[in-house]
């Protein structure tokens, strides 16, 4: 099988992880880049205060996602664009928190999308003293990119993976995860409290 995946960054409004105010991605295939996406998204209701720490990191206020599509509107163009595919992501346990989070909160069902993290990968992969998106992305090839930005993340996360398969001789995700040592993951399923009768 080819080296098929879709690299997926969110961005938050705040420390809640229902907070997506930002989504990025890219799609590969055969090991190429093939197509790549972002918009702003309005957050949910009850977590959509931004908290300007955030703000700080990427640099995006509430006003400019007040006529963005809600999470419940784009959720739809979010899975159209990846498929099946497995997501990739750097630091993936943040990025697929946010997607079950935010879907939690809204009252769909989250996508039962398997995730390998380019984290994980680049840890395997290189030998840096920091493996924080710039500089595994950096090791990968992929130089100077807007850090925080959805879109410029998930392709710098792509290029990560691009990279450690091509070094550990592999062109298909699953291959290249047994090859490193790292298990592909599936979401875990959010535990909904239970009412007491």
């Amino acid at each position: 099988m080819p080296l098929d995946f879709t690299a997926i960054d969110f961005e938050t409004a705040n420390s809640s992880p229902a907070s997506a105010c930002s989504v990025g991605l890219v799609r590969v295939r055969a090991g190429e880049v093939v197509a790549q996406t972002g918009w702003l998204i309005r957050p949910p209701a009850g977590h959509d205060e931004f908290n300007e720490w955030n703000i700080k990191i990427h640099g995006i206020h509430a006003h400019q996602v007040a006529d963005a599509a809600t999470w419940v509107d784009q959720i739809d163009r979010l899975c159209a664009f990846a498929g099946a595919d497995v997501l990739v992501a750097h630091n993936a346990g943040f990025d697929l928190k946010v997607l079950s989070r935010a879907c939690e909160v809204t009252g769909i069902e989250a996508p039962p999308y398997r995730s390998l993290c380019s984290l994980a990968v680049a840890r395997k992969t290189y030998d840096l003293e920091s493996y924080r998106l710039p500089k595994a992305a950096e090791a990968a090839g992929f130089g100077d990119f807007p850090h925080h930005d959805a879109l410029a993340d998930a392709r710098a996360c792509a290029q990560i993976i691009i990279d450690a398969a091509r070094r550990a001789d592999t062109d298909d995700i699953d291959e290249l995860g047994a090859a490193l040592s790292i298990r592909l993951t599936a979401p875990r399923p959010v535990q909904r409290e239970r009412a007491v009768a």
